[in-house]
């Protein structure tokens, strides 16, 4: 069997498997059968399913990380391919399968050219990417300096099931993917009977009036080119139409590009929700919840990345990417120490079109596995080509 064949093969094995969070126990032993038999250095997690590999170059010198996320959402997959789940109500929707199959591709790319390696590498096969924090608990558990010094340099990638055309890498300096937070606003009056308003303090309309200032607010305090964007995705209150009840309660998701914006925003909703509680003589609580931070690209490593696709696979291979994407990434705490890239790549199926077909994490998203091979290929690239570098 070629590498290809070996890697379609386990991206498939995870796939019908697939497991939530940071305990990944059967992902880990597939991860860790993978790469038996490698001249690896190998650690498992202590709050978490990782795996940790540290490869030895055949000439001293620095180390990088390559890192992949291996966990899966909570969705009832709909795809109908033969692979698919074999757990309901799971499914690898986000592609993290076809990264932790590139990662170990890369692995044995890279122990076959061991002897060339000016340095080591750190292979990080990371849990709980999807709002557990898996990066954030294996940097507290020491995978950026797993090699014994700090990494010089770090890379990671994602697959998307639609939008880029297949096969396309793309990268940029600077922002690549937003910080994503969360507001909690609950808005406390006074119930009452619908047919006296007067007599209660109604939360629905103040809640209401909020969720519409939210807006302005970002338009008309935000600069257009450091975008801000605030969507309720959630809002509850009462219990039938002619009681006016006590409270409502809404949940938005708050994307930032910039820290300085996403400390703004911060007290800037805040600051809007309550006064104009307090205007109606409300109460209103508010709970900003942090989640990821920006995912930020050092512009040399972006650069590096960005010459080492063209390089690699071919120019035809490479197109920057115009501006950052709205999602976000747990990878954002592994840049905030390490210089860095972070790249998407295109991995639509053939006779899907890209500008149509479900997107990540939707319970209809494929991805191609002919990607796999290159993906390996890019991280083996990166390395070796960075630590030449150092």
């Amino acid at each position: 069997m070629t590498l290809q064949d070996d890697l379609v093969e386990l991206r498939r094995a995870l796939h019908r498997e697939p497991e939530i969070g940071l305990d990944l126990p059967r992902t880990q032993e597939k991860v860790l059968a993978a790469l038996d038999g490698l001249p690896l250095e190998i650690a498992t997690g202590e709050r978490l399913s990782s795996v940790t590999a540290v490869l030895r170059g055949g000439r001293p010198g620095p180390a990088v990380l390559l890192r992949a996320d291996m966990d899966a959402l909570p969705v009832h997959e709909k795809t109908g391919v033969s692979y698919r789940s074999r757990f309901d109500g799971r499914m690898h929707a986000c592609g993290h399968d076809l990264h932790t199959a590139m990662l170990v591709g890369a692995a044995r790319l890279l122990s076959e050219r061991r002897a060339d390696l000016a340095g080591d590498v750190v292979l990080m096969f990371q849990p709980g990417e999807e709002g557990q924090e898996g990066a954030r608990l294996m940097i507290e558990e020491g995978v950026l300096d797993a090699a014994g010094a700090r990494a010089v340099a770090a890379y990671g990638m994602h697959v998307f099931s639609t939008t880029i055309p297949r096969g396309l890498f793309l990268t940029r300096g600077g922002p690549v993917l937003a910080a994503c937070d969360t507001l909690t606003v609950t808005v406390r009056g006074r119930g009452g009977h619908g047919s006296s308003p007067h007599r209660a303090l109604d939360p629905i309309p103040a809640a209401c009036e909020i969720v519409t200032a939210l807006q302005t607010h970002v338009t008309r305090g935000y600069d257009v080119f450091d975008p801000v964007v605030v969507t309720v995705g959630s809002f509850h209150s009462g219990t039938t139409d002619n009681v006016i009840p006590d409270e409502a309660v809404f949940e938005a998701t708050v994307r930032t590009f910039s820290a300085g914006s996403r400390d703004r925003i911060r007290e800037g909703l805040v600051r809007l929700a309550r006064g104009i509680g307090e205007a109606h003589g409300l109460t209103v609580d508010c709970a900003f919840g942090l989640g990821y931070p920006v995912t930020v690209n050092d512009d040399a490593e972006a650069e590096f990345a960005a010459r080492t696709v063209r390089e690699a696979l071919g120019e035809d291979r490479y197109f920057p990417l115009p501006t950052p994407a709205t999602g976000s990434e747990d990878f954002s705490y592994v840049l905030e120490r390490v210089p860095g890239a972070f790249l998407v790549v295109g991995a639509c199926p053939p006779g899907r079109d890209a500008a149509t077909a479900p997107a990540n994490h939707s319970a209809e998203a494929e991805f191609d596995d002919a990607i796999l091979s290159d993906g390996a290929t890019l991280l083996t690239e990166l390395a070796i080509r960075r630590l030449a570098l150092a």
